[in-house]
């Protein structure tokens, strides 16, 4: 076994003591050897290295980038993606990956994307803010940077022909080790950023209210036409198309609603829009009639004055959106669910915000706990 075999090998031996979960992932990766590329990149179920690049490493060095490898591949890459600019994806992700990594106290080499600046953050919330540095031009250096590293670190730009089973085994198997984790009490620093842990005992309704909104933001950069902004130096960044995402909130404002759920379902809200830079939300409230219908743009804080105390109605939010909006794709209502529904199903989405778990003949259903 050459000299690089036994140090991939000790360091792989060494993450699975020290850090269970990453070490179970990191044993079920292809690594190959790619000499062409300056340091290493993952996509999909692989991990390509220079192996100069892993010689330069210490041992606690290797084991963060089998772990950022193995973090990749766990997360299905391509199906979370939701029509984003790939490289942007990538290393939005590649940041929010790092930054957990660095959490749970492993070794970063310098040559790994990692900025203070993103602590905590999910990777659709570093995505936003990455674009809207290129958006300011104050992405210029980073750009350079970003580029260079796009060809020899990370998978970038134009998808490849994944093999999208294998993602999603590589998935579930994650899934599966973290539940495992889970029920000795024993799971990474941040890994909630990246999955929803069932065993747990309840399913965050934060996670669920985000991929929600997430489904149906589509925000995405282009390379045709490339910005003109920095095609003087040779740099073809991508222009950005914006789709303004328009969203309704219905909120029951009958006697029997629980005004302490509502502020905390309008706060995260709040918190989840501030990462969509251009979004239009048609908040109406109504208890067997609408009382208020008010319209918030990008950068408004949503707030409502709660009217009504009566019963319960959902057809008039049904009725007001058919004739008075327009291109609704998602409608979140908030409700005790003890009320009239419609007679026939929309031709939108509908999530129902509730206390409980509670029969609906249509939508789904998210539970704040």
């Amino acid at each position: 076994m050459s000299n690089i075999q036994d140090k991939i090998s000790q360091a792989k031996s060494k993450l699975l003591v020290n850090y269970p979960f990453f070490g179970s992932l990191a044993a079920k990766l292809e690594l190959i050897q790619n000499d062409d590329i300056q340091s290493f990149k993952s996509n999909g179920i692989k991990l390509e290295y220079n192996s100069d690049f892993l010689e330069r490493l210490e041992s606690s060095q290797m084991e963060f980038v089998f772990a950022n490898g193995a973090m990749h591949a766990s997360l299905a890459y391509e199906s979370r993606k939701n029509r984003r600019s790939g490289w942007l994806w990538q290393l939005a992700t590649d940041y929010a990956i790092n930054d957990m990594l660095v959490e749970n106290g492993l070794e970063r080499p310098d040559e790994a994307h990692y900025s203070k600046r993103f602590s905590g953050m999910y990777a659709e919330e570093i995505y936003a803010e990455l674009k809207e540095d290129i958006l300011r031009d104050e992405l210029e250096y980073e750009a350079d940077d970003t580029d260079e590293k796009k060809n020899n670190q990370r998978e970038q730009n134009t998808p490849q022909k994944t093999d999208t089973l294998s993602e999603q085994l590589f998935e579930e198997f994650a899934k599966a080790k973290l539940e495992d984790e889970a029920k000795s009490g024993e799971i990474p620093v941040g890994i909630r950023r990246f999955f929803t842990i069932a065993s747990e005992g309840k399913i965050d309704w934060r996670n669920e209210l985000r991929v929600a909104l997430e489904r149906f933001h589509k925000d995405d950069y282009t390379l045709l036409p490339p910005s003109k902004k920095f095609l003087h130096l040779g740099i073809y960044l991508p222009s950005c198309i914006s789709q303004r995402f328009k969203l309704v909130v219905a909120v029951d404002s009958s006697g029997s609603v629980d005004e302490k759920l509502l502020n905390e379902f309008l706060n995260e809200l709040n918190f989840l829009m501030n990462i969509i830079p251009n979004y239009q939300i048609d908040l109406l409230v109504c208890d067997n009639k609408i009382h208020s219908h008010t319209t918030f743009y990008s950068g408004d804080n949503l707030e409502l004055n709660l009217k009504g105390g009566g019963g319960t109605d959902f057809r008039p939010v049904f009725e007001f959106i058919e004739n008075e909006l327009e291109d609704v794709k998602l409608l979140l209502y908030f409700t005790d669910l003890d009320g009239i529904f419609p007679n026939n199903e929309p031709n939108y989405e509908v999530k129902w915000i509730v206390p409980k778990e509670v029969y609906t003949p249509f939508g789904a259903v998210i539970i704040l706990e």
